[in-house]
């Protein structure tokens, strides 16, 4: 709680979230990471009710927070979640070694027991548009998390990366939101990193995707004129 707000999440605690926990059904910890998925729900009452309570053939928590479109973080759980269910062990041992991840082709390893769970709001068919406020809040709260544990930008990743068929969450790239993590981790808390790094194979569109701001107002940002030429290496300054 102290370490999201510290990192200018805004926090809300609905009645119950230290308690509410799985914990009688199997270990909680040794936490290794932070998973991020989608709700394929709409409208944040209906998501967080979802998340808290379940639904026939799993309960709830379903997550630890819901992060809603507009950036609020609503803390439901507390402990064991059902969020990540069974994944690759490789990818385990990749996020707790903090290197790069292998494709998950197997479901060997308890997730519930390893990670930390976000949902997002939003309707995973890759139209359901993702808000700067809600991006700018995922990044906030994987950071705070990470700097709680002293884990690095690698310790986040998707459910699409822990188990095989999962596509969540569908609508931004986890690399991208990695690097802005890792932005944000060298900074103090509460001051994250305006500065986006271009990769190999990236368009200004793209990138304005990732980040929720308008491809025109970054090419404005960093006097980029058409026809809109960006470099692999280039640092590109990120308009709020």
């Amino acid at each position: 709680m102290a370490a999201l707000r510290a990192e200018g999440v805004h926090v809300v605690e609905r009645p119950g979230w230290r308690t509410h926990n799985r914990n009688h059904k199997g270990p909680w910890g040794p936490v290794r990471g932070v998973m991020i998925h989608h709700t394929v729900t709409s409208g944040t009452a209906n998501t967080v009710s979802i998340c808290e309570n379940g639904y026939s053939g799993l309960p709830g928590p379903l997550c630890h927070g819901v992060i809603a479109k507009a950036g609020t973080v609503y803390l439901i759980g507390n402990g064991r979640a059902n969020h990540a269910g069974a994944g690759d062990s490789d990818v385990l041992a990749a996020v707790i070694a903090e290197r790069a991840l292998p494709a998950a082709n197997e479901a060997d390893a308890d997730g519930n027991t390893a990670f930390y769970g976000f949902e997002c709001e939003n309707l995973g068919d890759g139209a359901d548009p993702w808000p700067g406020a809600q991006l700018e809040a995922i990044e906030k709260v994987s950071a705070a998390i990470c700097r709680a544990h002293k884990w690095g930008a690698a310790s986040v990743i998707g459910h699409k990366e822990w188990q095989p068929g999962k596509v969540d969450p569908k609508g931004f790239a986890m690399s991208g939101l990695r690097q802005r993590i890792a932005g944000r981790l060298a900074g103090s808390p509460g001051k994250g990193s305006n500065l986006y790094t271009v990769r190999s194979g990236e368009t200004l569109s793209g990138i304005g995707q990732q980040l929720g701001v308008n491809w025109l107002a970054l090419a404005r940002e960093n006097d980029i004129l058409s026809p809109y030429v960006i470099h692999p290496g280039q640092k590109l300054k990120v308009p709020k």
